[in-house]
């Protein structure tokens, strides 16, 4: 909850994320951005406005200098880069800046490797700052739409989410086919690399809400699975040929005791006419809990197949930006969603 004060806001990056994350801090009515770091020379000397997509100015241009970002008098810092730099984020953290962020690294700190944990320790010691990650996967839907589930029950057997994501509208083919690969040829093993990819974003979430209703798990698994096309499908991004990949499952279970206790499971598909059986909804959620309160719960996004890419950016910044004034005013350290009272936008 807002206390009237108004916090001095870094944004650090503007991809298509970080460029919503801007635009929600210029009009936020308790943030006041007084910093713009970019990666992009081009960018350099732009105003946040624009760059925000908003036809105002702000007087906040675009800086390449992360020294003098760095420098500046501000409460928190909008992190989102396409890579995290661990050293940068500790500079900032030790210069007395809190921090937000999408990057999944910061999640839950006993996820984190030792050593990268006990260095960001060390800066939000050394500044009394505090950073939290979230965003709407992992995040909003693998902390804060379970937790009021959880409540419900006093037996507790199991959650399962499944995620939803048709990419037919998506125009990014080196994203879809090169990274995510989509219309290659099946190969006889899942890609190892995405596999790791995946069940290290979700890992700390997971942890996080079996440590906090002390059921704490044993291991995480990571499988995944192919849908393969049974005639051509034209998207946004190009050729889906029959035959070739059309869909991916890849499922991530925290185990205990030898049964999957939490299950993040992630439906990405191009074209529904696949060779598996797989259910595959429109983008969105399914949430079910399992225990002696049985919920599902069913979370679609109403927006056309146009509008589709213009909405998807708000789903990560926005509950990143309204994280902000909870974590400015925590205690320091790595913030996870169970240390933080419940994020309330302010409008």
């Amino acid at each position: 909850m807002s206390n009237g004060k108004v916090y001095r806001v870094i944004q650090w990056a503007t991809g298509n994320v970080g460029s919503r994350a801007l635009r929600t801090v210029i009009e936020h009515p308790s943030l006041k951005l007084v910093g713009l770091y970019v990666t992009s020379d081009a960018k350099v000397g732009k105003d946040a406005g624009e760059l925000g997509g908003l036809e105002r100015k702000t007087g906040v241009t675009a800086t390449t200098s992360a020294e003098d970002i760095i420098a500046m008098d501000a409460d928190c810092v909008v992190y989102m880069p396409a890579y995290t730099d661990f050293d940068q984020v500790c500079r900032i953290l030790a210069s007395g800046k809190n921090v937000v962020t999408a990057r999944g690294e910061f999640l839950y700190p006993a996820a984190m490797n030792a050593e990268r944990r006990a260095q960001v320790e060390e800066a939000c010691r050394k500044g009394g700052s505090s950073i939290h990650c979230s965003g709407s996967s992992p995040g909003f839907i693998t902390e804060a739409i379970p937790i009021p589930l959880i409540a419900q029950q006093r037996r507790f057997d199991s959650l399962t989410i499944d995620e939803y994501a048709d990419n037919t509208s998506r125009d990014s083919p080196d994203m879809l086919f090169n990274l995510m690969g989509f219309a290659a040829k099946p190969g006889k093993e899942f890609n190892q690399g995405m596999l790791n990819h995946v069940k290290h974003d979700f890992a700390g979430s997971l942890m996080q809400l079996a440590d906090a209703m002390r059921l704490p798990l044993d291991d995480i698994r990571a499988t995944g699975e192919f849908g393969i096309a049974r005639s051509d499908k034209k998207i946004a991004a190009g050729l889906i040929p029959a035959g070739t990949v059309a869909a991916l499952r890849i499922t991530v279970s925290g185990m205990r005791k030898g049964k999957a206790l939490l299950n993040f499971r992630a439906n990405w598909y191009v074209s529904t006419d696949i060779d598996k059986d797989w259910q595959l909804l429109d983008s969105g959620w399914l949430v079910q809990m399992r225990g002696d309160t049985p919920l599902d719960v069913r979370i679609s996004f109403p927006v056309s197949r146009e509008e589709f890419p213009r909405f998807t950016p708000g789903l990560t910044a926005h509950r990143v930006v309204n994280a902000i004034v909870p974590v400015c005013e925590a205690a320091p350290g790595i913030r996870t969603t169970m240390d933080l009272p419940q994020i309330i936008a302010i409008f």
